[in-house]
């Protein structure tokens, strides 16, 4: 057994692997989608989801060796200790227990000793009732109108995972009829546009405002929570921000000290981290602002099922654990270092951006979890577009330039369908014809045989030639529920956690954002004394101070 202070890359699985991708190099996805039982053995189901991993660049063979290496990096133990509350974030010496947040009632998972879930169902049986108070009208503003309208404030995990859910739900059938005449905004830049935009035809007198921040510090969200809180004081006086304002955050005495009753927040825990917290009152209370808590708790099920099928699933059939692995191929053994994800269905226009935050700040490090510099890569650049958008977009890098493995992801059955007279097929086959199609063009491509065979002119043979091999993955799920949303996000937020316990580093942590967040300090104090005192700029490069100069020269900012 490699000991904790090992790298991943000195077992005999890693080097191994390493000698595999000779064997690979001289195979073609053509003939490997020639077997029938490699592909077989390549296809996963699991709670109507079906994952078909085989046009990835893999024999059987390989996916053996991909599992003695989850065997060598103890992934089933890490697993384990993630679920049983150890503290796996061992920089900030804390649990990871994102799972408690959609727990059952009835699970015991416990951090430092104290089962934590009957504490996650207080706060989930507080949202019910609070939600339930705004909804019914039974709560209302200062002036006696009912609130229907919600801004969320946040920044990163407070809102690029609640963006998605809110996103994916907006044209579910269900969840659309439960938020008939309310809006859900979400505000999270810095930049005054986004202040504008989401006030911009909004009454204060009809809207609630959520301000999430776990510590109450965050600069960005506490300045736009003042900026609201002004907009609102300024039409209903200073008494109304306790109506039309509520926190989520863990920090009672500022809480108060801003203005809102410490009786209206909603609390969270160190346990979970700003990029696992949708699940917790981050997401929780403005989804079911908007649609109802029976909506959003049948997204915390579908989560949940997932969470149960990832801890206690052998390793071989455990989806999130063979699309980590197979992540871990790609990028650390065949070289590729991007993700393309393309969910063929709008109302996931806001995956992809929330997938970029949970895997590239989990996964982008460059030690080990003992501090090791590592000599190989980890993490990838995720990015992705909705098809068939994406395929007018950057396909064409896809399928002639780098090499670039594609996670398709398919519904089976469409939200809101669209059948008309006169056409071969509905709108949602001909959106699916090319989720089928794509992934197949990736694996064969053309070859320049068979554009002669088609006469295509000698000199267009080259420019229309596909190379294919080129990997993807296809999941394909029944419909687009909240049950099948919630299953989405922790396929996603395990896989990510799968590649870290694989490659040895803290998938938890995030010290890469805080050297920008330093030195911004250091502007902010001289922005003011420049403008307030008009000091001279001091202590920064030439081309900082050439680009300060400019922006105080030419900005209209008012004098303080």
């Amino acid at each position: 057994m490699a000991s904790s202070t090992a790298l991943i890359s000195d077992t005999e699985a890693w080097k191994d692997l390493k000698g595999h991708v000779e064997d690979i190099k001289k195979t073609h996805l053509r003939d490997l989608m020639t077997d029938a039982n490699r592909c077989q053995s390549m296809m996963m189901e699991f709670d109507g989801l079906l994952l078909d991993y085989s046009r990835q660049r893999a024999t059987v063979e390989t996916v053996d060796k991909l599992l003695n290496l989850a065997k060598a990096a103890q992934l089933t133990e890490k697993i384990s200790r993630m679920f049983n509350g150890e503290h796996i974030n061992s920089t900030e010496n804390r649990s990871v227990l994102h799972v408690a947040l959609r727990a059952p009632k009835d699970a015991v998972i416990k951090a430092d000793g104290k089962n934590v879930v009957p504490e996650v169902w207080n706060v989930l049986d507080k949202i019910k009732e609070f939600s339930e108070k705004i909804r019914s009208g039974s709560w209302v503003g200062a002036t006696g109108k009912p609130l229907k309208d919600v801004i969320a404030i946040g920044i990163g995990g407070s809102f690029l995972g609640p963006l998605f859910v809110h996103t994916a739900l907006q044209t579910d059938p269900e969840a659309l009829e439960s938020a008939k005449g309310r809006q859900l905004r979400f505000l999270a830049n810095i930049d005054p546009v986004d202040v504008a935009r989401n006030i911009n035809g909004l009454n204060p007198e009809t809207t609630l405002v959520v301000v999430v921040s776990k510590t109450f510090t965050t600069a960005e969200t506490m300045l736009n929570a003042r900026t609201l809180r002004e907009w609102i004081t300024a039409a209903l006086g200073a008494s109304a921000v306790a109506k039309h304002m509520v926190a989520v955050s863990t920090n009672l005495a500022l809480v108060e000290k801003f203005g809102i009753d410490p009786n209206n927040a909603f609390a969270f825990w160190d346990w979970v981290g700003g990029r696992y917290s949708v699940c917790s009152a981050v997401g929780v209370l403005p989804l079911s602002l908007q649609y109802g808590f029976s909506v959003v708790e049948k997204f915390l099920k579908g989560a949940s099922s997932i969470d149960q099928h990832f801890q206690s699933t052998p390793i071989e059939k455990n989806i999130p654990v063979l699309l980590g692995l197979l992540s871990v191929w790609n990028v650390s053994f065949l070289g590729y270092p991007a993700r393309a994800i393309l969910p063929y269905s709008q109302a996931l226009e806001k995956f992809a951006p929330h997938i970029q935050q949970v895997s590239m700040e989990s996964n982008g490090k460059g030690v080990s979890i003992d501090g090791l510099p590592l000599p190989f890569e980890t993490g990838e650049i995720d990015f992705g577009e909705p098809g068939t958008n994406g395929q007018h977009s950057f396909y064409q890098l896809i399928h002639q330039g780098r090499v670039i493995p594609c996670d398709f992801i398919g519904i089976v059955k469409s939200q809101q369908p669209v059948y008309l007279k006169g056409e071969v097929v509905s709108n949602h086959d001909e959106l699916m014809s090319n989720f089928f199609a794509q992934p197949d063009a990736l694996a064969y491509g053309k070859t320049p045989e068979q554009l002669q065979k088609e006469n295509v002119s000698e000199n267009l043979i080259p420019h229309k030639t596909f190379s294919g091999n080129r990997p993807s993955l296809s999941l394909l799920l029944p419909e687009l529920t909240a049950y099948n949303v919630g299953q989405l996000l922790a396929i996603y937020e395990h896989r990510v956690a799968v590649q870290g316990f694989v490659w040895g580093i803290n998938s938890f942590d995030q010290w890469g954002v805080e050297l920008g967040k330093v030195l911004a300090t250091q502007v902010r104090k001289q922005l003011h004394s420049s403008r307030t005192q008009g000091t001279a700029l001091e202590g920064f490069n030439y081309s900082t101070t050439t680009l300060l100069k400019r922006y105080l020269e030419t900005s209209s900012e008012p004098q303080m």
